[in-house]
């Protein structure tokens, strides 16, 4: 299938930053450029401020600079593509910024923070944290005024297994729950749109998963669909239904009843996360979902629809790099 994006248009079409500021405006805010200023917000009033050389500028160090800037008429403050957004402060030319955003669109078992530092002659910290900021924008938010109808609800445990560890292994003790100390997660696939949030829980009782199910979906228009877990259960009076399938029994679908759409989207996050990353830490699990979410939920578009819609949710989402190390072995 031919696309408006791979690797080999991108490659001839990117042939200098002003070809990337170019194209990533265009994605951002369609043709004719800029349509408000993002530190006012006022619309109409923005103009393009012309290079003398109509190609590039001098920075504040003397180099010359290709990055393409816009003047608000109303606050009079001077901003680019980048303001505001992922890309903010960024000293990672736009052009291995588009490039990495396609192989993260495209790559359906997700990319290495290595393969990237590997393929694009970056740090590895560098590859890492771009990454994650692109996972950040890949993050949904909940519907306007949320989803209702049939969805499926289940949770899963992400980790390694214990009975693998050595006995000494301080991470023996104490243990969150009888059988596993793994991270719980908590899946919602909305049956006809198939559209699909995560979110990593404290455990899996009612009261945390109650807060969880809330944030996606209206309770008073929610058809709930789990397996039997006593949690549903207890949770059952706040939707307009509750059905579910009893895998004790040997029960796993009844009609459009069953955790069928979880299982599958569990079973690719899994394969993605042991076969490509290896190991991802709680703390940052919650973007890697976001990514999953994103790529599962946009499953039939194209590779490059997928980086158009992924562009239009840059905005708002910076994330700079020492927050993320803070507390993170590295």
């Amino acid at each position: 299938m031919k696309q408006e994006f791979s690797v080999p248009k991108l490659a001839a079409q990117l042939r200098s930053e002003l070809d990337a500021y170019l194209l990533l405006e265009d994605l951002r805010w369609g043709e004719g450029g800029s349509k408000s200023c993002p530190k006012c917000g006022a619309v109409g009033r923005q103009y393009f401020l012309n290079p003398a050389n109509g190609v590039s500028r001098k920075t504040s160090t003397g180099k010359a600079s290709e990055r393409r800037i816009w003047k608000c008429g109303h606050c009079r403050k001077k901003y680019s593509v980048l303001t505001d957004s992922i890309f903010h402060g960024t000293k990672i030319s736009i052009r291995t910024w588009l490039l990495v955003m396609f192989e993260v669109c495209a790559s359906k078992n997700s990319v290495s923070a290595w393969e990237i530092s590997r393929k694009y002659e970056v740090t590895n910290e560098t590859a890492w944290h771009m990454l994650h900021r692109i996972r950040e924008g890949m993050q949904m938010e909940p519907v306007a005024g949320l989803l209702g109808g049939a969805v499926q609800v289940d949770e899963t445990w992400i980790g390694g297994e214990p009975k693998n560890r050595h006995r000494n292994d301080p991470r023996e003790l104490p243990r969150r729950y009888a059988t596993t100390d793994k991270q719980p997660i908590v899946s919602l696939v909305h049956y006809e749109s198939r559209s699909v949030r995560s979110k990593v829980v404290a455990d899996v009782t009612a009261k945390s998963l109650l807060p969880a199910i809330r944030e996606v979906m209206d309770p008073k228009r929610t058809h709930l669909h789990t397996d039997s877990a006593r949690a549903y259960r207890q949770i059952a009076g706040e939707f307009a239904a509750h059905e579910y399938v009893n895998h004790s029994l040997g029960e796993y679908a009844r009609g459009n009843v069953s955790t069928n759409l979880n299982e599958g989207y569990f079973s690719q996050l899994k394969r993605s996360l042991d076969g490509t990353h290896h190991h991802v830490s709680v703390v940052h699990l919650q973007r890697y979902l976001n990514q999953f979410d994103f790529l599962y939920t946009h499953c039939k578009l194209t590779d490059s629809d997928r980086m158009r819609v992924l562009v239009g949710n840059v905005e708002g989402r910076r994330l700079t790099y020492k927050p993320l190390v803070a507390k993170v072995d590295f």
